[in-house]
């Protein structure tokens, strides 16, 4: 397929468990079967739960997989003037504003409101510093969620997507999330920003991911309209769980997945992605038979 260019975008925190080789399976089995360009990149902007040389070690088990990258992969901590100026333009045109709210003033915030229910752990924002800082010192820089109508008062925004695998999707992203975060409290920049820019900059025609990043997928829409950018085809995959029902991950224990035996590991990927394939032979053997399953199961996209 003309064009495409897809991408696995880790982020350091340790080594690559079978749940993200999963997903690195994936994006590279779609990039293959449409004839495009396959991506690394590191997404290490939230420097503190980054660990010393874990970026080094993913690239490495991707290689002992025969998951090599078509271009030198890029690391997210190098592109912060391209975050500001993304941030610069949002501000400028009135899409972002600086917000003092501690978490416990958001709290405060929704209780006062009778809205006490968190999301994935995080507080929906309500919006308390759209209308400037009330003398509070500036901590954190929010997106704007909702358009302001004739009234002075505020209209929702919902953003609908095809997903290639979920189908239909739509989220009300004022109500669901609010204004949230493009630059924490303490300087580092926001996912949802940094994905976006980079996305757009690398030319990314297709993501595909896990399906516990799907929730992810409104606000970055949101933003590559804001911004002028192209919105990429999405397609979320399903996720592999642990022992004890609940996605495998570094955050619950997930173990390195063994890439001395890579043959056995992308054989179990596979698995995990519904395509059914062969036994035996080398790594080689075993991506040239998953591309091919990949592509009688997910036709070509558009």
């Amino acid at each position: 397929m003309a064009g495409y260019v897809g991408r696995f975008a880790p982020s350091p925190t340790g080594p690559l468990h079978e749940g993200s080789l999963v997903a690195a399976l994936a994006s590279w089995l779609d990039a293959r079967a449409h004839g495009g360009r396959w991506l690394v990149r590191i997404e290490d902007v939230d420097l503190p739960r980054c660990v010393p040389g874990a970026d080094q070690i993913i690239l490495r088990q991707l290689a002992a997989c025969g998951l090599l990258p078509d271009d030198t992969p890029l690391w997210q901590s190098h592109r912060g003037e391209r975050y500001r100026q993304a941030l610069e333009r949002l501000l400028a045109e009135g899409w972002a504003y600086p917000c003092g709210c501690t978490r416990k003033d958001i709290a405060d915030a929704l209780a006062a409101q009778g809205r006490v229910r968190e999301r994935h752990g995080e507080l929906v924002y309500p919006g308390t510093c759209r209308n400037g800082l009330q003398g509070k010192p500036p901590r954190a820089m929010r997106a704007l969620c909702a358009t302001r109508h004739g009234g002075g008062g505020w209209t929702d925004i919902e953003i609908a997507w095809q997903d290639r695998r979920l189908g239909p999707q739509r989220q009300n992203l004022s109500r669901a999330v609010g204004d949230f975060v493009l630059q924490r409290a303490d300087g580092l920049w926001a996912y949802q920003l940094a994905v976006v820019v980079d996305d757009a900059e690398q030319q990314v025609s297709h993501v595909v991911r896990g399906e516990d990043l799907a929730d992810n997928t409104p606000r970055q829409i949101h933003l590559q309209r804001l911004l002028g950018l192209p919105t990429p085809s999405y397609l979320h995959t399903p996720l592999v769980l642990g022992a004890n029902g609940e996605k495998l991950s570094k955050q619950n224990g997930a173990l390195a997945f063994d890439d001395s035996r890579p043959r056995v590991a992308l054989a179990r990927a596979a698995a995990a992605l519904g395509l059914a394939l062969p036994e035996g032979g080398t790594p080689a053997d075993t991506l040239g038979a998953a591309v091919a399953a990949w592509r009688e199961r997910w036709p070509a996209a558009a």
